[in-house]
């Protein structure tokens, strides 16, 4: 079994000399001029960066700057163009994962590679050389002795299927250091855990860096980057731009290094005016194809002029909740009624929507727009220019054989011009635009739609910061024009800071409907596990 498993407590010093990687430096990596384009687009250019010994170094820039990319290339999954790249002192060659994991390096992407039916021991050692028969005993015993050196929390036996998203990541993590990973990129690590499984992995990270490992953090969180790296590099449309100490350095200072201007991280929330009822969701419950309940009996009300937070680990139920709303996910059980506007004493109906389709609930004279999650799959047509994306929600209006194409390029026209979309034109296909700009695309489109009930899921994900406050700015002007507004999010600090209420969702049912004004961050941590704890409710 000698030969399955690798020795991954090696010193730093004994890995160089065993492995012939030259004299001890101060360096883990340097990466000098690298350069990577794909066609005319440049990724990077001449990016210098050096990771120290035994620090963790976050990387920061907007989306499109060229994280991922230089990461890709120190992993193995890219080949520069140009450029050198040092590990401990010694310049080498990485063209493939596999270079990379013999030098020592290993990333744990922000989509896990493990296999659901296999246990997380099986994960670990799978692809390693060996015999054709495993000591499952003596896996689950190393496996268990690296974490417990490192602090995590995990059952070597337990099936991934069966696991919370912190115990997944923490599967990832294991998995390069039993290969005798001393280098290690973390992409987007707390993207999906809750504030509690953030502070553990952090205590975890920090006392990989006491054991000398070199951790580079590439993450949009600018509170955890204070709070966690040592030093941070900034890359601004491919370029390096510098890196500085973190202890010397403040969030307003890298946001400007990363943008190139002063931007204002405050997140405004207008007054909320006491808004008419709007939606009311009574005992809404889904099931998925297996028979398990997605929703159970989820009950809450929305009102005009207000922006109702949606709080919850991965898979609660968000994206079966917005969907069903909108039409699109059959439901079991639970009703959805919609109230329309109110002039004096004369108001609209109750309409029971629930069960109808989308052009059903528009044919009612509801105006609804849905922003999903998956924006070039179900919210946009990759292949499409904008006017035909924008012709998408209008073409059924137009009476007679020929479609107007007028009005929807004007809209297109007009969204470039207030959202700052940055495009060739109305023409160009909107697969070919960045991250951001889509969803500036889908969002005004939908806005544009004048709606009364605004349904957005993660709408800044994955998105630089000047994106993510533009879009932020974009849901409090619908705000203040009295529409109600559900955005679903994934990063706390940003719910608090942006809804009025925020309701908390935990395996398909609702934990607590909470002021954030009268809660910690903490707190609604505990709900979205279910944790019961006296927070204050807000109905």
């Amino acid at each position: 079994m000698t030969a399955l498993f690798l020795e991954v407590y090696k010193t730093v010093g004994k890995r160089k000399e065993e492995e012939g990687l030259g004299e001890a430096t101060d360096y883990a990596v340097r990466m000098h001029h690298v350069t990577k384009t794909f066609g005319k687009v440049v990724a990077n250019k001449n990016v210098d960066l050096e990771l120290k010994n035994g620090e963790i170094l976050a990387l920061l820039g907007e989306n499109g700057s060229g994280k991922t990319t230089l990461m890709n290339m120190l992993s193995g999954i890219y080949f520069p163009d140009h450029g050198e790249i040092e590990i401990h002192g010694t310049p080498v060659t990485i063209r493939s994962p596999r270079d990379a994991f013999d030098l020592g390096i290993g990333m744990i992407h922000q989509h896990f590679k493990l296999v659901d039916v296999m246990t997380a021991a099986e994960n670990i050692i799978l692809g390693l050389d060996g015999k054709t028969t495993v000591n499952r005993k003596e896996i689950n015993k190393k496996v268990g002795e690296l974490a417990s050196r490192y602090g995590f929390e995990t059952d070597p036996a337990k099936k991934i299927y069966n696991m919370a998203v912190s115990e997944k990541q923490t599967v990832e993590i294991l998995k390069v250091l039993f290969r005798g990973a001393d280098i290690l990129i973390l992409d987007e690590p707390t993207a999906v855990l809750t504030p509690q499984e953030t502070k553990k992995l952090f205590a975890v990270l920090r006392n990989m860096k006491a054991d000398g490992k070199s951790i580079i953090i590439i993450t949009h969180k600018l509170n955890e980057v204070m709070a966690i790296s040592d030093r941070v590099a900034i890359l601004r449309k491919g370029e390096y731009i510098g890196v500085v100490e973190t202890a010397a350095t403040n969030q307003a200072q890298l946001t400007e290094m990363m943008v190139g201007r002063p931007i204002s991280l405050a997140i405004d929330r207008p007054k909320r005016e006491c808004g008419e009822e709007r939606l009311e969701v009574i005992g809404l419950t889904c099931l998925n194809g297996e028979g398990v309940k997605t929703l159970d009996n989820v009950s809450f009300t929305t009102y005009s002029g207000e922006i109702l937070g949606v709080a919850g680990i991965a898979g609660s139920g968000q994206k079966e909740l917005c969907e069903a709303i909108a039409g699109l996910c059959p439901t079991i059980a639970g009703s959805v009624l919609y109230s329309g506007e109110c002039e004096g004493e004369n108001c609209v109906s109750r309409e029971r929507i629930l069960g109808l389709k989308p052009d059903e609930i528009v044919k009612k004279g509801i105006s609804m727009a849905f922003v999903p999650e998956d924006r070039l799959g179900m919210g946009l047509v990759a292949g499409m220019d904008m006017t035909d994306n924008v012709m998408l929600r209008s073409y059924k209006n137009k009476k007679g054989f020929l479609v107007d194409r007028k009005t929807p390029k004007n809209v297109a026209e007009k969204l470039i011009e207030e959202l700052e979309i940055v495009t060739p034109g109305v023409e160009t296909p909107v697969g070919r635009m960045s991250g951001g700009n889509v969803q500036k695309v889908l969002l005004g489109r939908e806005i544009a739609l004048s709606p009364s009930v605004l349904i957005v899921a993660y709408p800044v994900r994955g998105l630089d910061i000047n994106s993510s406050y533009r879009i932020y700015d974009l849901l409090n002007e619908q705000k203040k024009k009295g529409v109600s507004v559900i955005f679903i999010g994934e990063d706390l600090d940003v719910l608090m800071e942006l809804s009025d209420r925020i309701m908390v969702l935990c395996g398909g049912k609702v934990s607590g409907i909470v002021d954030p004004r009268e809660v910690t961050k903490e707190d609604i941590g505990l709900m979205m596990i279910h944790v019961e704890e006296e927070v204050p409710v807000c109905k």
